[in-house]
């Protein structure tokens, strides 16, 4: 058995009788509207899915994008990236921002009283445009023949994401323009040689988000965690299937 996974978690689970409020993450979210079974299994009865493997490459990139955008910002200057994708803003410095980066204890969060339940995540960017509105900014990495784009399925999930964390700025009071930014770095194998060195194509992608569908999920979540009836499983859930397929024996 894995020393980092624990089958059967007994804390921070969600008591329906509880007075104090509880914690759901923007990938808890998530996981809500990949599958409501296993949602409830993690929440309320506390087995979680199985963590992948960390990937330690994108929070390297990760990392170094930050402290990149960090230093135009301490300086109030457009990164280079923006003005290439006309972007016509700049990192947006604010007192809170580690705090809005710290997805695991902080993040940006909300409290959604008809529900007691406190809404948060971590965001790895905030920039600012000329009108005062801000963008939000994720950081992606991948390795990728070709040109990276928004336009596969999967990526629906990088689409919510980004939509939650517009949702949360707009509740904390602040200015947020639908369009938010994804800087797409896309590891380079077409070298004669590696050197010791990874090269990156970076691209900028606008992606204008709606957040109109994340109040309802919110309050579709709650009657999911209020309830005592396990919920029906999703048809493209691989976990659930893998689930079902392994108690037949």
């Amino acid at each position: 058995m894995s020393k980092y996974y624990n089958p059967q978690k007994t804390r921070n689970l969600f008591d329906p009788k509880a007075i104090q409020q509880f914690v759901v993450s923007r990938s808890g979210i998530d996981l809500f509207v990949q599958c409501q079974r296993c949602f409830y299994l993690d929440k309320r009865l506390g087995v979680a899915r199985p963590p992948g493997y960390p990937f330690s490459l994108n929070s390297a990139v990760d990392a170094l994008l930050k402290k990149e955008f960090d230093a135009h910002r301490a300086k109030g200057s457009t990164h280079p990236l923006m003005k290439k994708y006309g972007v016509d803003a700049i990192p947006y410095a604010h007192d809170q921002l580690d705090a809005w980066r710290d997805s695991l204890r902080r993040g940006i969060q909300y409290f959604y009283e008809p529900a007691n339940l406190t809404i948060r995540g971590g965001v790895d960017d905030v920039w600012v445009n000329p009108q005062g509105e801000l963008h939000i900014a994720d950081y992606k990495a991948t390795s990728k023949n070709g040109e990276v784009s928004l336009d596969a399925e999967w990526q629906d999930g990088y689409k919510r994401q980004m939509e939650i964390y517009q949702w949360l700025f707009r509740h904390n009071g602040f200015k947020v323009s639908n369009i938010g930014y994804f800087v797409y770095c896309n590891g380079n194998t077409d070298k004669e040689a590696f050197d010791a060195r990874l090269e990156f194509d970076i691209k900028v992608i606008p992606y204008s988000g709606n957040d109109d569908w994340v109040e309802e999920t919110v309050k579709n979540l709650h009657k999911c965690l209020m309830s005592d009836e396990l919920p029906e499983k999703s048809i493209d859930c691989d976990y659930c299937a893998y689930r079902e397929s392994a108690a037949r024996f």
